[in-house]
This record gives structure tokens, sequence and C-alpha cells, in this order.
């Protein structure tokens, strides 16, 4: 250590919320360059190595064949998949000294695809799975918790080709069964769970997440067994009502009612129910967002939803995807008058705002799209806005006096709500994606006309698989989910040094003794962190052994005139006195054990 690359902290760093980031930075592992940017330290570049070489071992022993990619790409392959513009103001785009574009690649499926192309033609080709672990750039506008939500990451990502849809089964299996020997081996919990595709596009999809209460992915799952991030869940649509001996809607005096829990005071003291009181489940609440395509247009849509839920903004950003969301401003609403701010209903929207005759997305459509939660369906009877200041509409029932342009998932899912498969009543937890598999399918492949000759000589479509594993995510999490108040507390099979041998005291044959004992180990192939600084005081040393976190550390000290030295288990909190002279390889034993599981 006395020449080890190193500065440890004492104090946290004030950018730090969570216990990964400030541990990260105070032990010396990484520190900042910019917001979402960290530059890697000796201490961490060993732990990132171990992941990078368990997630090789298992990529290759899965059948997958490394590569690398440049980072800094050409615009026109994400043209011909219109993600140079989908991926909006995420995508980190340059231009060179001659005007042309390029951008440091969020993901690389158009590389991977034109690679094959460039190289295979027939189906014997075929099946192949091929990856890389490669540098990736997003400009996230909120980078926070270091190197959980950063700028720029390491990602292994892999791709499978095959001919068939059946193929394509087998590859995907392949990639998340060895995806579960990575997580295992690294000792991170995790959870597989459903989920969108988002911009990668595909149809089937799954998440590894790992729950932890800094994770911003909300997930649920079921007794049951149903598991998916709350992107992806899908609401049990109710059965349709009949209406035909529902009351006619009636519009009534609400003065003062901007808000559901207004609204339904009112309606209970002004028009109270026979047969028990209104509550916010039987208010419609129409929600007023705007919209911002890939290319900056912008535009209304309005999302109805039952009163007694919110409109859930990730799960909006998924469903509308690739159009960036938000509420709309006071600006929005002026250009918009027939929107009367608390008071808006179904009548000045979607279908009952467009002219007899007019369908949606004509030239003449000048409506607001209206979109409803799955649970309005037919025969269902709401208190709304009847697009009057101070007034709403009761008893206005669905497919009678008002339709949708269609449903959309957009309101909050709440703990007890039934599974979608009926395995049992939900509950909600957080976590951090730390793996995504996807079934592409042929979309990059039709994009870029990845074709091979099939058995018959016939030009076929190739068929892909997209698998992605955060590495430095995964280093973040293994620090999140391994300390304590003292510091870090590696998991042996990911630690930068295996055994750190404190050498206590100013005696030179303390020294001797541990740097004897070091070399030993060494020579077994144990890796060894050995603090050697002559006039750094024990209370120091052991401070930053602790922050450090090897999974051993092994002292040597006062007790060498008796005799022995002191191990301690990092993760246990346990030590024991051993014999000086049995010492390595007692500790030898003590790794080689840790490292089999």
């Amino acid at each position: 250590m006395s020449t080890l690359f190193l500065r440890t902290l004492r104090e946290d760093p004030a950018d730090a919320e969570v216990a990964s980031h400030k541990l990260l930075v105070r032990a010396g592992y990484i520190r900042r360059a910019a917001p979402g940017i960290y530059t890697w330290l000796p201490l961490g570049l060993k732990v990132l190595a171990k992941v990078e070489a368990i997630v090789r071992e298992e990529m290759d022993a899965a059948g997958g064949q490394e590569v690398h990619f440049p980072a800094l790409l050409p615009r026109e392959p994400y043209e011909a998949t219109h993600r140079w513009t989908e991926y909006g103001p995420n995508l980190f785009r340059l231009q060179d000294r001659k005007g042309g574009d390029y951008l440091l690649a969020p993901t690389h499926e158009e590389m991977f695809t034109l690679l094959v192309k460039d190289l295979y033609s027939s189906y014997k080709d075929l099946p192949l799975t091929i990856y890389q672990i490669q540098t990736k750039y997003r400009d996230e506008a909120r980078p926070r918790a270091g190197l959980l939500r950063g700028r720029e990451f390491i990602m292994k990502d892999s791709y499978s080709f095959d001919v068939t849809d059946e193929g394509l089964d087998a590859s995907y299996a392949a990639q998340r069964a060895a995806y579960v020997r990575i997580f295992e081996r690294l000792g991170i919990e995790y959870v597989i769970v459903q989920a969108q595709s988002g911009a990668m596009g595909g149809s089937r999809s799954e998440e590894f997440l790992s729950p932890t209460e800094v994770g911003e992915d909300t997930f649920v799952r079921s007794p049951g067994g149903y598991a998916a991030n709350v992107e992806a869940v899908t609401t049990p649509v109710p059965d349709a009502l009949p209406w035909d001996e529902a009351p006619a809607a009636h519009v009534e005096d609400t003065p003062d009612t901007p808000t559901i829990d207004t609204l339904v005071a009112a309606a209970n003291a002004a028009h109270p129910r026979a047969d028990r009181e209104w509550t916010a489940a039987d208010t419609l609440k129409n929600v007023v967002l705007a919209l911002t395509s890939p290319t900056g247009e912008r535009s209304l849509l309005v999302v109805g939803v039952p009163g007694d839920r919110d409109a859930d903004m990730t799960r909006l950003e998924a469903a509308l995807s690739p159009f960036g969301v938000e509420a709309a401003n006071e600006e929005d609403f002026a250009k918009h008058p027939q929107l009367t701010k608390g008071y808006i209903g179904p009548g000045a929207l979607g279908p009952q705002a467009r002219p007899e005759g007019v369908a949606r997305g004509d030239e003449q459509d000048a409506a607001i799209p209206y979109l409803v939660d799955p649970r309005i369906v037919p025969g269902t009877r709401w208190i709304t806005g009847a697009d009057v200041h101070g007034k709403h509409v009761f008893e206005l029932t669905m497919g009678r006096d008002f339709t949708a342009d269609g449903t959309i998932e957009a309101a909050s899912v709440r703990a007890g709500d039934p599974a979608p498969d009926g395995s049992g009543p939900l509950e909600l937890a957080r976590g951090v994606e730390i793996g995504h598999i996807f079934q592409l399918g042929r979309k990059y492949a039709e994009a870029l006309d990845l074709r091979v000759l099939d058995e018959n000589g016939k030009q076929q479509v190739v068929t892909m698989g997209s698998y992605g594993i955060g590495v430095t995510r995964a280093v973040a999490l293994l620090a999140e989910n391994n300390h304590d108040e003292l510091g870090l507390s590696w998991p042996v099979q990911v630690a930068p040094y295996h055994v750190h041998v404190v050498a206590t005291g100013k005696d030179d044959a303390v020294f001797e003794a541990s740097a004897r004992l070091a070399g030993e180990l060494e020579a077994a192939g144990i890796e060894v962190c050995y603090d050697d600084r002559f006039k750094v005081s024990p209370g120091v040393k052991f401070k930053d052994a602790e922050l450090l976190g090897a999974p051993f550390i092994l002292v040597v000290g006062r007790g060498l005139a008796e005799g022995t030295v002191e191990l301690k288990v990092r993760a246990a909190g346990t030590s024991e006195a051993l014999p000086v002279d049995d010492a390595a390889a007692a500790v030898i034993a003590r790794v080689r054990q840790a490292l089999a599981g």
C-alpha cells in the first residue's frame, strides 16, 4: 500500500446519495470526471475485470464468440432503423470536420446485424451468437447514484442469429440460462420479470432485476409466481355492463371542485346516492399530456383513468415510446380553449369532438385523441367534467354516452391489485435492472436486409435476439449489497484482493513476518494487499482495511510475540487467532473454500 495509487477519504462526497456511490469514491475505486462519468482507479478496475471475466466465461460456455465494435459510429445504420430520431435526446450526436454525422453508441444492434450480413449468406452459417463488452453512452437527463445511472457505462451485449423462430427460442433459452449462472456466480439476488421492449423493439422481453430500495425500477410479483416490471403490467379487463336501466346522464353545479377529493365531497353533500356514498373510484379523471415526437413536434393527448388512481408517467412513457411525455402546460391549455382545466370531460375529446364522417387521423381531424384505462369498459358509469367551469356530469356511461379512441395502460399499479394471470394479489418492490433479454425477431434484419439462403435456395430474413448486462452497474450493485457502517465487504469472487495483510506497530519483526506471509499467500495464487506503511498508525490501517473491503484481513501485531496472528472475516465480523507458522496454510484453505462456493 505504500506504492498503491490510492487515497482514501473519511467524508462522503457531496454529490453522493447512495451507499455504493459514497463508498466506491471514499475507498478509491472510482473518481468523478463529470456528471454521470467516472474514472476507474486500480482497485475499481480489478473488481470490474473480475465481473467481466465471469460474464465472458459464461457467455463462452453458452456458445458465444466475442467481438469488439467501436463506440463512435456513423449515422446511416441508425437512420435505416429510425433510431437516429427515435432515441431522441438520449443520443449523443456529433459531427466530424467534414460535417459527417456520428453518434456515441447506446447499443449496437445495427452494427452486429451489418457485420453478420457482411460475412454470412447461408443457413449453414447459423445459428450464431456473438457478443462484446463495450462502453456505451446515453445522455441521461438526470445521472444519479454513481455507477447505477451514468452517461458512460460498460455493457455486455450479445446477439443471436437464427433462420427460424424455433431457433430463436432455443438461442433465447440458452442466453437466459447463462444469465442465471452469471448472477448466481456474482452473488447478486435477481428476479426475472416480464418487461417492455421500448426502443429496442421485438416481441418477448424479460428483465433481470435485483431487489433493492435504491432501485429506480418498480416491479410486481404475486404469490403464484407472476413477476413484471410495472411498465409491463396489464390490467385484467372487467366484463362490460348492461346500461338498459342506468340513470340518464345529468349535469350538476359543482363549484370549487377542481380536485377529485373536493368533487367527491360535493357529490355526497349535494347529490347523495341511495345505495352507498360516492368515492374517488366513481370519478373519471382526464389527464392532459403533451407528447414530443423524436423530431420535436408537440401534440396533446388526453388519458382517462379512474379517479382513485394516478396516471403513472413511467407506464405512460413506456406505452407511448418513442414520444416524450410530460404534463401539459399553461401554453398548451391556452392553445386549446375547449379544455376547461379542472372540469375536462370526454365531450370535448376524441370521437365526441370529431364531425360526423371524419375519422381519426384524417386531415380534417382536429380533435385531441382520447384514450382510457382498460377498466373503463362499456356500461361503467362515471362522474366527470362537463367541459364547463364549475360543472360535472353524473352517470356518464361508457358506450352509451361516450367512447374513446382506444385504451392505454396508464393508471398506477397498487399493492393488492390482481395479477393478470390470476395468480393472486400483487406486491410492489423496488429493483435495479442488471440484465435485459429480448426476442428482437426480424425488425433489424429487415431494416438492414440481413438475409440468408435456406436449404431450398430461397432468401430468408434472419431472426435475432438481443441480450444485455450492465457490467458497471453490477459493480455498483455488488457494492450496494455488500457493505456495512465501516465500509465495503466484497464477495471473494469479485474482491480486488482476497486477503488484506496489515502490519501494525513499528517492530521490524512485525513487518518481516507480514512480508513473509504475504509472499507465501501470493505464491499459492492468493491475491494480497499488504499494508506495509511504516509511519501510519494501526487505527488508520484498520479503518482503511475495513473501508477497502477485502474478504479476509490478516493482522500481524502484538500477538506475534506469543506466536499468533489474527484473521478477521470481513463480512461476518468475526476474528480468530492463528499460529503464525500455520497462518498461511490456514488462510489459503479458507480462501480456496470461499472461492469454491
